[in-house]
Formats: C-alpha cells, structure tokens, sequence
C-alpha cells in the first residue's frame, strides 16, 4: 500500500512488530507471556528464584516480586481476555507472608489454573505449587519441605517460638486445604532429622510428591497446557449452559 508521494504504508507489519516487542518487553519486565490460540489465551506466569518480600535483594540474585505479581494475578482473574493461567515454578523459595499472599491469590481464582514444578519448588514454593487447581511436577524436579526459618536478629523469648508455630500452621492448613497430602504425613516430613545436614526437614522428587497427594501428577509443560485446555473447555461449556 502506498500513499501520494509513492512511499510504502507498512502499518500491519508494523503493528505485529510492535505487539511481538511488547511481549518481549512483558517477559523481560515481568517474567510473565500471554499465549493466544485457537483453544484459548492463556497467561503464563513464571515464580523463578527467590520470593522477594518487603526487603529489597541484591541485584545478582535473580528474585520474584510480590508488588508485580499480586496486582498481575488480579488483573488475569478481571480479564475477559484471559482464559487460564499457567504457573511455572523454579523457586527456591523466600518470605513466607509473601509468598503466602501469592498462593492465596491464585487459590482464591475463579479461572481455570494449572502450576508446573520445573526444577525447584522449595520452602515456601510449596505453597505456591498446590495453590492451582491442578498441579504437575516434572519427575526431576525436587521440593524441600522444612520448618519456618528466620534470618537476623531473634529476640529468645516464648512469644518468638509461638509466633513460629502460629505461622508454621497457617503454611500446614493452606498446603492440606489445597493438596491431598495428609496433615500428619506432611507434618512428618517437616520436622524429619537426618534427611539434609544442616537443617531439619525432607526432599522429595516429582514420583513422591505425586504418591504423598501433594501434587497431583507427574509431567511436563504439554501434559499441563493439556490439563488446562481441557479446563477451559469445561468452563466454557458450564458458562453456555446457565446462558441457555
């Protein structure tokens, strides 16, 4: 197409230039990509190195922030346009009400959801691994369960060690709500000695996870993009149904 002067309108390849930068532009920013297909668009969401709480980490360590994520979440949840959300989990976990406050929102979604476990879901990425309504691990991937952690200064008093447990229970609660994992099983291998040498607590990989009832199944990303269209589909078809 061209104008009077003779020069050539490339707007189209224009617009595809600019919304293919935009995308780029969201994964650099966000960690996060919006697929669009014929089955449906889905928003995938990536939670990658440390959970990042009200203290800001160095730069050289590789951090997901609780401020881009939360109101991200809120925004999928409200979108006409998204119909599923894909977590992809490689964590090796960080600040408990942080992370907490991430996996409340994704549990609390109306959306179809699906979490992947990909190398790592440790500490306070369990939480955020059954916090879908579907979740999957890949067989190599590994997830640390251990008691509540604190760093810094702690004042050794019985209010400290109460406070522990208050929150160690809300962590137990929110995993056995949203898991098939029995309370007493995960409990266990909570306070496990002997299983990693500086600390109190268990690892399991991807068969474990799936056999305790933590995780649902054992797969990959085309085993969870799957389990989420199919997801999709249903909801369409029970929103088509009140319609009628």
């Amino acid at each position: 197409m061209s104008d009077e002067t003779g020069e050539t309108l490339e707007t189209g390849n224009e617009d595809k230039t600019a919304s293919m930068n935009d995308r780029q532009q969201q994964i650099v920013d966000m960690g996060s990509a919006t697929i669009k297909t014929e089955r449906g668009t889905i928003h995938t969401l990536t939670i990658v190195g440390q959970i990042e709480g009200h203290q800001i980490l160095p730069p050289t360590l590789k951090s997901t922030k609780y401020e881009h994520v939360m109101p991200l979440l809120a925004t999928i949840e409200e979108s006409e346009e998204v119909d599923g959300l894909l977590v992809l989990l490689n964590t090796v976990g960080g600040d408990i009400e942080a992370g907490l406050g991430i996996a409340e929102l994704i549990s609390s979604m109306s959306k179809p959801t699906v979490s992947l476990v990909l190398g790592g879901g440790h500490s306070i990425g369990v939480p955020l691994a059954v916090s879908a309504k579907t979740s999957f691990v890949a067989p190599s991937a590994a997830m640390t369960i251990h008691p509540v952690r604190l760093n810094g200064l702690v004042i050794g008093v019985p209010q400290t060690f109460n406070y522990f447990e208050r929150i160690q229970e809300r962590i137990i609660q929110f995993v056995t709500r949203n898991s098939r994992v029995k309370r007493e099983d995960f409990t266990k291998m909570m306070l496990q000695t002997g299983e990693l040498a500086a600390d109190v607590g268990s690892v399991i990989y991807g068969e474990e996870a799936v056999k305790i009832g933590l995780i649902d199944h054992i797969g990959g990303l085309a085993d969870a993009l799957e389990c989420l269209h199919a997801m999709i589909d249903e909801r369409r078809q029970k929103q088509e149904t009140k319609v009628r």
